[in-house]
């Protein structure tokens, strides 16, 4: 029997269809090779996928990662938590900027541009509210404030959608924190996501939020302190104007002109007295203040 155009037609397009059938079924299973260890302690991610951006210098006996141009720009990681092969971009130090003297706007003001469902970050202490809305926050990861007179810095990393509002201060002395231009990954780690890697401008340690501390450098192992659950939140901005009418917003344009030279201080130390904890809740489970 001779097979006509139209059943010729009809075949290939039923080909066509199991074909597409077949490879939408295989998405599944590559999900759970990409984010699921096939076997504990196997990392699925079989190459390392930053080689290239993590530039390790070694001089006298000492290991050192690529923060910019001039020596004294790298970072000392002579002592690292982390794996150097899984950092990524490697932009410098202050290639983003991180203000220290941060701007805001009235409620009234960031109302034109912000809608009721934006996300946003919340801190609320002692009658003082900053919002600090995600898309401004885009431009910076890292804004060192100070609200009622406690010096606190708002991040969020846009890679692993992680927020959250950290205490700057350990034991009386206040540090200044930025994005260091790396990120990092693990795949047991936030959903295997790659996060900021922060640093502190007057150690010059390294510190990875998803572990909750810092990495290299002389504050090692020193853990972040996230601020306390009842003086922040995760929200909206629509929900901020349900429950204040006194906020100040984090403006869009925040000049910011690094100094030269950070004054350098002795590692942070805690004394136990660490907030809700080190480790930043996912976004969602902090949503309102107490």
């Amino acid at each position: 029997m001779t097979e006509t155009p139209k059943s010729t037609a009809r075949r290939m397009t039923t080909g066509r269809l199991l074909a597409y059938g077949a490879l939408l079924g295989l998405l599944p299973l590559a999900y759970l090779i990409a984010n699921t260890a096939l076997l504990p302690g196997l990392d699925p991610y079989f190459h390392p996928r930053a080689t290239v951006d993590a530039e390790i210098i070694e001089r006298d006996g000492r290991k050192f990662l690529w923060g910019g141009e001039r020596g004294h720009q790298w970072f000392d990681i002579t002592q690292f938590r982390l794996e150097p092969d899984r950092l990524e971009y490697g932009l410098g130090r202050e290639a983003i900027p991180a203000p220290i003297h941060p701007r805001f706007e009235s409620m009234d003001t960031a109302d034109g541009r912000l809608y009721d469902g934006a996300r946003v970050l919340l801190a609320a202490i002692d009658g003082e509210v900053h919002v600090y809305p995600l898309n401004v926050m885009r431009h910076f990861e890292v804004v060192n404030d100070e609200i009622a007179g406690r010096p606190v810095f708002a991040a969020y990393c846009p890679l692993a959608d992680l927020g959250a509002v950290y205490d700057r201060r350990f034991n009386g002395e206040t540090y200044t924190f930025a994005v260091s231009g790396y990120t990092y990954y693990d795949w047991k780690v936030w959903g295997g996501y790659s996060t900021f890697v922060l640093w502190d401008r007057e150690t010059e340690s390294l510190w990875w939020p998803p572990l909750g501390k810092a990495v290299s450098g002389p504050s090692v192992d020193t853990p972040l302190r996230v601020l306390d659950h009842g003086l922040w939140a995760q929200t909206t901005w629509g929900e901020v104007k349900a429950q204040y009418d006194h906020a100040q917003v984090l403006q869009v344009h925040q000049p910011f002109e690094p100094p030269k030279q950070w004054p350098t201080k002795a590692p942070p130390r805690v004394d136990g007295d660490d907030g809700d904890g080190a480790i930043p809740p996912r976004w969602g489970r902090n949503r309102t203040l107490e």
